[in-house]
């Protein structure tokens, strides 16, 4: 006669338990780092926006303009006011584009996190005063030259 063993039950179902836990536990860790990891690659997608949108500006205003009609450094109006940035322009020269850099920063935790973006960007039109020297000493007829090229390509 085969006598029946018993608490064999009993510790498959302790086993089976604690593995169960370990899987949960592994299971909820992986889906906070993931959690953690899209948070932190939505806020450097806003920064590279923001950085962009600064760029924007110093383009559109042009980099003589910019700094006299905007700040050079603060934080953004909300939504995203958690997000700082400072701008930078230097100026290489008469001939020379201006060097612009960009940077918007935000704490993340415990840490500081940034997005960087640095270009040359042109003076607009009209920012600068040409020295006398080099404006032409009588004006260019730009209409009566496109007629008379016509009139040459038809001969």
């Amino acid at each position: 006669m085969v006598r029946p063993r018993h608490g064999f039950a009993l510790i498959d179902a302790v086993a089976g338990g604690v593995m169960l836990g370990i899987g949960l536990a592994v299971i909820l860790s992986l889906a906070s780092r993931s959690i953690t990891t899209q948070a932190v690659g939505q806020k450097q997608m806003v920064a590279a926006w923001l950085v962009d949108e600064l760029l924007g500006s110093v383009v559109m205003e042009g980099p003589v303009l910019f700094p006299q009609r905007n700040a050079t450094n603060g934080r953004f109006d909300a939504p995203f006011d958690e997000f700082e940035f400072d701008v930078r322009l230097e100026d290489l020269g008469l001939n020379a584009p201006f060097q612009v850099t960009a940077v918007v920063r935000w704490q993340f935790g415990s840490s500081e996190q940034s997005v960087q973006a640095q270009t040359y960007i042109a003076r607009r039109e009209g920012d600068l005063e040409l020295p006398a020297d080099r404006i032409p000493s009588e004006p260019i007829d730009r209409i009566e030259r496109y007629y008379q090229d016509e009139e040459d390509a038809a001969n």
